[in-house]
């Protein structure tokens, strides 16, 4: 009932800003976004080689961020029983009688089950973000208030507050590098089908240039995120090529906006698959070594169970950075919970926690603290603020 509760307000939550959108600019809907004249600037340059990946900092990185005490277990054997072993039954054999040897105890071996984190996923190329760094983002869409902060306050004042607010994280965790970023959704899941009729609508290329210029401005990465409604990964994404080929954008996929036809976005929860996410992670893998450009990261959000299925399938790269994010809102005790039952207990190889400057305080009376975020285990390599 405590997770119904979490879902089900985050779900009506999004789904209104959405319909808000769709309402005030239904004409951005005319032009088919694969049709417009997409102006995101090819890297003029190949940038430097980055230096190769130290595997032996990356481990001592990844074990902190597990944020677990050694297992109290032991691998060494034990015995199974410390009581006189049962006399035997006399045995009568052709040469007379005698007596069976008593059963020596059994001993038993038991070996430390493997811990769940660090995961040991395949080594990333080098120039890799995580786990070195921590990417502290806002979430949302210029075109609605709704959405998340980057459509609440004028361009300068979301600034100042990504900075402020990085830097509280700075001082929780000095060992670890705080990095700026923004996360835009740049196809925005819609209460109404559209033109498309496919109940999304892709932002147009001037915004998408809005958020890499927002980016660039403060040294950041930017994750463009697509809620696909009745279209999928496999349409969508190859759509953001042009803007995935530079060095500083990043991908996020938003499954609980990834529908079926016939489930409308906001009645329904959707989906996504892990041969959904590797698509999205083998493209990204595909321009990361076409362009000659340093691992990509690709961010999943996620707070039910059925948000995504098979994640075991799921395959970091070399190329790409695979980060599961926790995106439900209520008191810390109920997100802590979904954190462990979605994030912790389903490895793939790096977390994100979501953090709601309203809807937290709202339904769970209290935004945590990074260091309150920072006791999860493990912990969250990337954070995002709505």
């Amino acid at each position: 009932m405590r997770r119904f509760h979490i879902v089900t307000v985050c779900t009506a939550a999004g789904i209104a800003g959405t319909i808000i959108l769709l309402r005030s600019h239904a004409r951005l809907q005319a032009p088919a976004f694969a049709q417009q004249q997409l102006a995101a600037p090819a890297p003029s340059s190949a940038p430097p080689t980055p230096p190769a990946l130290n595997k032996a900092e990356y481990d001592a990185k990844l074990l902190e961020l597990a944020n677990r005490s050694a297992s109290p277990c032991s691998p060494a054997p034990s015995v199974a029983s410390h009581r006189a072993p049962r006399r035997t039954k006399r045995l009568v054999a052709a040469g007379g009688g005698r007596r069976k040897e008593p059963k020596r105890p059994k001993v038993l071996r038991r070996p430390c089950a493997p811990p769940l984190w660090p995961v040991h996923a395949v080594y990333p190329n080098a120039g890799a973000l995580l786990p070195f760094n921590r990417i502290v983002a806002y979430y949302g869409n210029f075109y609605s208030h709704k959405m998340g902060i980057l459509g609440q306050y004028p361009q300068a004042e979301v600034i100042a507050r990504l900075k402020a607010q990085a830097a509280a994280w700075a001082k929780a965790d000095p060992s670890t590098p705080v990095l700026l970023g923004l996360d835009y959704i740049a196809v925005s899941a819609q209460g109404s089908p559209g033109r498309s009729g496919e109940y999304r609508m892709r932002m147009p290329a001037d915004q998408i240039q809005k958020a890499i210029q927002m980016a660039n401005q403060i040294h950041g990465v930017l994750f463009l995120d697509v809620q696909p409604g009745w279209s999928s990964v496999q349409r969508e994404v190859p759509l953001l090529a042009p803007y995935l080929q530079l060095p500083n954008v990043e991908l996020a996929l938003d499954p609980e906006f990834a529908l079926i036809k016939g489930r409308r976005p906001g009645v329904y929860r959707g989906t996504m698959s892990a041969a959904d996410i590797n698509f999205a992670a083998k493209y990204l893998a595909g321009i990361v070594d076409k362009y000659h450009l340093p691992p990509k990261i690709l961010m999943v959000h996620r707070f039910t169970r059925k948000m995504v299925t098979g994640s075991r399938a799921i395959h970091p790269l070399p190329q790409v950075e695979v980060v599961m994010d926790m995106d439900g809102f209520g008191s810390p005790r109920l997100k802590s919970a979904a954190y462990l039952s979605f994030i912790e207990r389903k490895p793939v190889q790096f977390t994100g926690f979501k953090l709601f400057y309203k809807n937290d305080v709202h339904y769970g009376r209290h935004l945590m603290t990074p260091e309150e975020v920072l006791r999860l285990a493990p912990r969250p390599s990337v954070i995002l603020y709505q």
